[in-house]
């Protein structure tokens, strides 16, 4: 590895010649010539199983609702700068019946603003990243305290509800579940029992500090007591989007009409997935979508992943996959656990199955026409460790997603759905000029 360019003086050049010799293997000659080939391939290398989607007789979903995040942090003008971070989430509900009747490639305003009339909830707060103390106490137990009342004022609490009812099961009347267990904030030590069914705060068991429900999520582990790095804000967006999400799941799952959950399609920006501490919210998401699938109630959930290994594994092989022109049906490829590892990851066996603790549903190249392909992740219920698995009928709702999903392609953005290209639209706080004017914000209230 050279020496990198300083202020002073510059840097050192790697050496190019220093390695020619080992052209002289043969191994490395045939490398180099099949590497500078030209030749194009006629198939795709990782014999990805395609199957062709017939939607005759198959119903389309309804409802329409998708959830889309987003954040950025701020840095004051002064030194050392003060820096914060804003975090956005958006959930949208969309009336197919309106959305069917928008151009999705020009989109009419007066079309556009009826569908999206009094149809979204979003969701804001602010964290301390670096250089920012309030006056209550450290940023350590600031940062405890926002998430937990971020969750509990918006919307009436119906997003920290809806935590409740994951952590504790309360999709089942008879449940008396304990929370996952978790590091206690305070001493460290690991609450193994969690907190007592329906509870919101209790002593810590170890230390008597006292422990919120909020703190099942593991945020202050990404902390320490006077800063906190900027993936705070992005795990926080993610945690949101989630119970934003599954708000609106838990309300039509109560609510009189029994087939309003089954009849409506739920978009998620993003996998499937939640990583780290953040997972211990993994196992109640898939107890729930195998509840509902024995209630014969099924959830139709989707998660669109727009970059990535997936993405770019798709994006090198889907000219081989039909369709090869406008007008020939859909396909889809339901990725097995083997297949994931072998193409996409190419890693040798793991010590712990592919997405066991983490993901909570299932990857899924469709291919729509010849322009409009994309990875979806789909549930399952229970995790299915299996190496051959999923298959087609695992993941939950398939066909009727796949009968719905032509009718939200949009053309504006490769692969792009339409709901969450409006979902992005609300949600977003891009550099500019969104940072800016945060940032005029957070410097006048220094004043």
């Amino acid at each position: 590895m050279p020496y990198g360019q300083g202020t002073r003086l510059p840097g050192e050049s790697a050496s190019k010649l220093g390695h020619l010799a080992v052209t002289q293997s043969d191994w490395v000659k045939s490398l180099v010539d099949d590497f500078e080939s030209t030749k194009s391939r006629d198939g795709d290398p990782s014999n990805t199983v395609w199957q062709t989607f017939d939607p005759v007789g198959i119903e389309q979903l309804r409802g329409i609702w998708a959830v889309d995040g987003s954040f950025v942090s701020v840095s004051s003008g002064q030194k050392p700068p003060k820096e914060v971070a804003f975090v956005k989430t958006a959930l949208l509900m969309l009336d197919k019946a309106k959305l069917d009747a928008i151009d999705k490639d020009l989109p009419h305003p007066l079309l556009l603003r009826d569908a999206l009339k009094d149809s979204g909830v979003q969701h804001a707060t602010v964290f301390p990243l670096k250089n920012v103390r309030t006056g209550l106490g450290s940023n350590y137990d600031a940062v405890r305290h926002i998430v937990r009342d971020s969750m509990r004022v918006d919307q009436g609490g119906a997003f920290y509800d809806t935590l409740r009812w994951l952590a504790y099961r309360e999709w089942d009347k008879s449940s008396a579940t304990r929370s996952p267990g978790f590091q206690c904030p305070h001493c460290g030590q690991e609450i193994a029992d969690g907190l007592a069914h329906g509870t919101d705060a209790q002593p810590c068991p170890h230390c008597k500090g006292e422990v919120f429900l909020s703190d099942v999520c593991g945020f202050h582990l990404d902390m320490d007591e006077d800063s906190a790095p900027e993936s705070l804000a992005s795990s926080y967006m993610l945690v949101m989007e989630h119970l934003m999400l599954f708000t609106a799941v838990r309300l039509m799952w109560h609510h009189t009409d029994r087939t309003l959950v089954t009849d409506t399609l739920f978009i998620k920006d993003g996998p499937l997935t939640l990583r780290s501490q953040y997972s211990k919210l993994v196992p109640s998401i898939r107890a729930f979508l195998q509840f509902a699938k024995g209630q014969q109630r099924p959830v139709h959930i989707v998660g669109q992943e727009k970059s990535g290994a997936f993405f770019d594994h798709l994006d090198s092989i889907a000219r081989f996959a039909a369709p090869h022109s406008r007008g020939e049906p859909m396909t889809y490829a339901p990725l097995t656990h083997a297949f994931v590892r072998r193409e996409v990851y190419r890693s040798p066996d793991l010590s712990n199955p592919y997405g066991l603790r983490t993901n909570w549903g299932e990857k899924l190249y469709v291919k729509i026409d010849p322009g409009a392909y994309m990875v979806l992740n789909v549930p399952t219920g229970n995790y299915i460790d299996e190496a051959d698995r999923p298959l087609e009928e695992d993941l939950i709702g398939l066909p009727r997603i796949l009968a719905t999903l032509p009718s939200l392609i949009s053309h504006k953005f490769e692969g792009a759905l339409f709901p969450v290209e409006l979902a992005n639209g609300i949600a977003s706080m891009s550099s500019y000029p969104s940072a800016t004017i945060l940032q005029r914000f957070l410097d006048g209230q220094q004043r």
